[in-house]
């Protein structure tokens, strides 16, 4: 059987965020519904700003070569800068689950320089819906 190395380290982030999905544990009430729209239309866009609505205080984000914990304010230009050189035309979400207070959604983001497998969380915090992680990696 041939694996590739780079498959490899995908299949292991892959495995890494469905674990972390699996012992995420929220004190909160059941998420309630889809993945919020705005988030869906502000990938499709390249809004960052509106998609920044959706950030936590700090998020854990992946995107090419950066990866890190950033605040919400540093994150919003970490995707802009992305969004700036990799023009969306489309997004479409895959899969979703969750559980209690957690959701998660994999989707494909369509863009002038190719398309794009997108990962996030959210986790529910006084009331709403916010991404905790977003990963935006080439496919």
């Amino acid at each position: 059987m041939y694996l590739n190395f780079k498959n490899m380290k995908s299949l292991s982030h892959f495995l890494l965020f469905f674990l972390f999905l699996l012992f995420a544990n929220s004190g909160s009430s059941l998420f309630a519904g889809d993945i919020p729209e705005g988030i869906v239309l502000a990938l499709k866009t390249g809004n960052s700003k509106e998609l920044a609505k959706y950030f936590n205080t700090n998020i854990e984000l992946v995107i090419l070569d950066k990866e890190d914990v950033y605040s919400k304010t540093q994150a919003e230009l970490i995707v802009k800068d992305f969004f700036s050189k990799h023009s969306p035309s489309n997004f479409s979400i895959l899969h979703q689950g969750g559980k209690q207070g957690a959701k998660y959604a994999i989707g494909n983001l369509t863009t002038s320089k190719g398309t794009f497998r997108v990962y996030f969380l959210l986790k529910i915090s006084n009331g709403k819906p916010f991404i905790h992680q977003l990963r935006i990696e080439k496919e």
